[in-house]
């Protein structure tokens, strides 16, 4: 591996643009939230970032798969995901973006965990070890003996939880079918998932709410094109260090629109469960050799 590669460098400009755009997704949804319901604003994600995908299916040339390989996982994964997007919606609702996001970078330690029951994968002392630091870093931002704890942060840890579930049924389906449709085939479920509980809460949407809901899904789809380009160019080892750029956007952009400044302790907190999620994902690709690395891109970013 060289990171002065041209072609490396190449997937990590991709990776880079693609997570600084993802906060993005995360600002627009908090805005609507202030008029919307968590429900509706979930369903308006995957319903326009499917809107979005469609052109891009189109311009790739996509051949349509009216039943997708793996029905039963497919689902399951659609289903993680979109519980991951309502939980963590609802957490940014009332909660800074960064706090929140810190709180879901937990999935990486959770995978870790969970691997060894459903997916067959190594979990040795140092991976122990590396979790245990990782929910250290959970408590240091819960603060949960402060007077300044908000029980609504914890839905981004439930959120975390979710969102590992889908990274693990992701790893377990044997996709076919281009990365693109597959993206297409989550929000579809997310669509009909969110469906029932979006309009049993309904408010009708106005022009601002229209324009949000659709920069919220552009967002959505172009930061995982972007993302799933990077991966055309590099590994998922060379690439899994930049994941966590995402929060560098959501602490700038949460200061520009909502004038957020991340206090020390929440930093403190930030640092140790991004660390013990670098070092985690490592020694598990390490342990398991790098498997399923071409899956990477099919994982989505909240």
């Amino acid at each position: 591996m060289s990171f002065f590669d041209k072609t490396v460098l190449k997937g990590i400009g991709l990776m880079l643009m693609g997570m600084s755009t993802v906060p993005f997704l995360d600002i627009f949804a908090k805005l609507l939230s202030e008029d919307y319901s968590v429900m509706q604003v979930t369903w308006t994600r995957f319903f326009f970032h499917a809107f979005w995908l469609i052109p891009i299916i189109f311009w790739k040339k996509v051949k349509w798969k009216r039943v997708p390989e793996s029905l039963g996982l497919q689902f399951l994964r659609g289903l993680m995901l979109t519980l991951a997007t309502l939980f963590f919606f609802a957490a940014i609702k009332s909660n800074p973006i960064p706090n929140a996001l810190t709180l879901l970078f937990i999935s990486p330690l959770i995978v870790a965990v969970l691997s060894p029951m459903l997916l067959g994968e190594r979990f040795d002392l140092f991976i122990g070890v590396g979790v245990l630091i990782g929910f250290v870093g959970v408590v240091i931002v819960l603060q949960p003996t402060g007077d300044d704890f908000k029980p609504s942060l914890l839905l981004a840890v439930v959120a975390g939880v979710c969102y590992a579930l889908y990274i693990i049924f992701t790893k377990k389906l044997s996709f076919r079918a281009p990365p693109v449709l597959t993206l297409f085939y989550s929000a579809i479920v997310g669509i009909l998932i969110m469906s029932p509980l979006a309009f049993a809460a309904w408010s009708a949407p106005d022009l601002k709410g229209l324009l949000l809901g659709a920069a919220m899904g552009f967002f959505a789809a172009a930061s995982h094109f972007m993302i799933i380009k990077a991966f055309e160019f590099a590994s998922a080892s060379e690439l899994s260090p930049f994941n966590y750029f995402e929060i560098v956007g959501a602490i700038t952009l949460s200061y520009i629109v909502f004038g957020y400044v991340p206090n020390m302790q929440a930093i403190l907190g930030l640092f140790v469960i991004i660390g013990s999620g670098l070092y985690v994902s490592w020694r598990v690709m390490k342990n398991n050799q790098g498997g399923d690395q071409d899956k990477e891109k099919l994982i989505e970013p909240l």
